[in-house]
């Protein structure tokens, strides 16, 4: 019997911090990077997949936090995103903030082995492309690119 394929609901959450963007790069190791979409060895926003009965704020706090450390204020949601490819299907919802706490930590180190904060023009190559599209979404102020 054929497993029925189904679309995942996911988020990307963009902290800016004196005007850097939060990146952390996914370990090189597909069963490790964690993602459906794969995505190993790129780098990415902390973000993750939506819960039962969770709201787009509440996951993107507990996500940011389980991962980060950081303790997530206030975000909104900047955008919407059909992220598909051989592999998964999600529909990614983009948030922003600038209002949180806390200094960034390594604490799903097998997931994401290194955080760093990059400056809008100095972003890496290898973007993971949920996060490549949330990052175009919000330089362009577009709710939505296909």
């Amino acid at each position: 019997m054929k497993k029925e394929k189904k679309v995942g609901v996911g988020f990307g959450v963009m902290l800016l911090k004196n005007r850097k963007i939060l990146l952390g790069r996914r370990n090189e190791d597909t069963k490790k990077a964690d993602s459906e979409l794969r995505g190993e060895g790129t780098w990415t926003m902390p973000g993750g997949k939506l819960e039962y009965q969770e709201s787009f704020e509440e996951g993107a706090r507990r996500e940011v936090m389980e991962e980060t450390g950081i303790i997530l204020k206030n975000a909104k949601v900047i955008c919407i995103n059909n992220d598909k490819n051989e592999y998964a299907h999600f529909v990614t919802i983009g948030l922003f903030s600038e209002d949180f706490e806390g200094e960034v930590k390594v604490l799903e180190p097998e997931e994401i082995t290194e955080w760093k904060w990059f400056a809008s023009k100095d972003l890496p190559k290898n973007i993971f492309p949920p996060s490549k599209k949330v990052l175009e979404n919000f330089k362009i102020k577009k709710f939505y690119l296909n």
